[in-house]
């Protein structure tokens, strides 16, 4: 191309050049305008998204403290309900322990004279067993303790004939009032007493012979002649009473002073183990009828008085505890089998392993084929190893 057709063609291409670049700013221009009015309506809905996130967050933390507030009421209201129902139930028992006529339990001299003419005929006879029971302690397999709870002195078991799972603890060795609880785990881990529920007795009760047998209580009664009281457990009533046909009785038991008539249970039923000025250095033992309190039975027996702190019956053998004045290890030392099967001399001697003082209070379950004891504050189960009499 000749030179200076080039020179003419350098301004038209200048000019296209000066166009492409004005379209490309112009272009660019128009896509950061786009960008910007994006940007500003991000930030907008931002702002507006952030504006009721704040709104919702401080609804939601007004509901809240609204919910709260209203669970401390209603908490507090539980509370106070609770407290109520506990007044009321304890007025409804103190209730239907005043409502009901107790029967009478006025000591009729003519009928003692009467139970204690019967119950001397039959003294000292060989006993006619109802079971085939005829089984005896070999020795204690295991021992558990459980908690401490209460006085130094008290009594704490089951029922000794029901299935029921309830424990009845009399704390203390005078007093009107005793607890349940509705299982051995309520009584195991809590402390307090909150958990259980209060029987108020309509006589006060004294020493730790009572007795939990096919929902009622035998109990001794503190003031007066040394009664037997039943009590309904499920109504709250006193069914019947009964003065025990002994003159003159004195503590059964040399080492707890405190106890007159300890009530007992086996396999055989109901027992009666008590002593009387008449022959003061031995203990007796009487059958009981559950449904009337006669005594069908009575028996002098060998074992002493003197250092025996508690005794319960097995298969119809009385087995007598006993320590020393400073608390040592307790033992079985003295057995006596109504029934003549097991003489005393072929019992074996039985040691309780050595804990913290002496026993208060001793309940044999037949049904379980343990002991709950009352050591020094301490609530104990004793498992025992069981040998047929013929065995030992």
């Amino acid at each position: 191309m000749e030179p200076w057709r080039c020179l003419l063609l350098l301004p038209l291409l200048a000019v296209a050049l000066r166009a492409q670049q004005q379209q490309f700013m112009e272009y660019v221009e128009r896509r950061l305008t786009l960008l910007e009015e994006r940007i500003s309506q991000w930030h907008d809905q931002s702002s507006r998204y952030s504006t009721e996130l704040r709104d919702f967050k401080n609804q939601v933390l007004g509901m809240l403290e609204t919910a709260e507030k209203e669970r401390e009421a209603m908490r507090s209201e539980a509370e106070s309900a609770a407290v109520r129902v506990d007044r009321l139930e304890r007025e409804v028992d103190y209730l239907e322990t005043q409502n009901p006529a107790p029967p009478c339990v006025e000591v009729d001299e003519m009928l003692m004279e009467k139970q204690v003419a019967t119950a001397k005929q039959k003294k000292n006879e060989k006993y006619t067993k109802l079971t085939d029971c005829s089984d005896t302690i070999a020795s204690i397999r295991a021992m558990k303790i459980l908690k401490r709870f209460g006085s130094t002195s008290g009594l704490w078991t089951k029922d000794a004939a029901g299935n029921s799972e309830k424990i009845y603890v009399f704390d203390g060795t005078a007093n009107d009032t005793v607890y349940v609880f509705p299982r051995m785990r309520e009584f195991t881990l809590f402390s307090a007493t909150r958990k259980a529920a209060r029987i108020k007795l309509p006589y006060p009760w004294v020493g730790t012979g009572h007795l939990v047998y096919d929902g009622h209580l035998y109990y001794i009664r503190q003031q007066g002649p040394f009664q037997v009281i039943k009590f309904n457990l499920a109504n709250k009533t006193v069914v019947d009473s009964s003065v025990f046909p002994a003159e003159e009785q004195i503590p059964v038991f040399g080492l707890s002073p405190f106890t007159y008539i300890e009530v007992a249970a086996d396999e055989e039923g109901l027992w009666a183990i008590y002593a009387t000025k008449e022959d003061e250095k031995n203990i007796c033992l009487a059958k009981l009828d559950p449904t009337s309190l006669d005594i069908e039975q009575m028996w002098d027996t060998p074992c002493p008085r003197e250092n025996a702190e508690g005794a319960f019956v097995v298969c119809g053998a009385l087995h007598v505890v006993y320590n020393t004045r400073l608390p040592s290890r307790s033992r079985v030392q003295c057995v006596f089998d109504v029934s003549g099967t097991l003489a005393p001399e072929d019992a074996s001697l039985v040691y309780f392993p050595k804990r913290y003082g002496s026993h208060s209070g001793m309940k044999y379950s037949p049904r379980e084929r343990q002991i709950y004891a009352w050591d020094d504050g301490y609530q104990i189960i004793y498992r025992m190893e069981m040998k047929k009499k013929l065995e030992v």
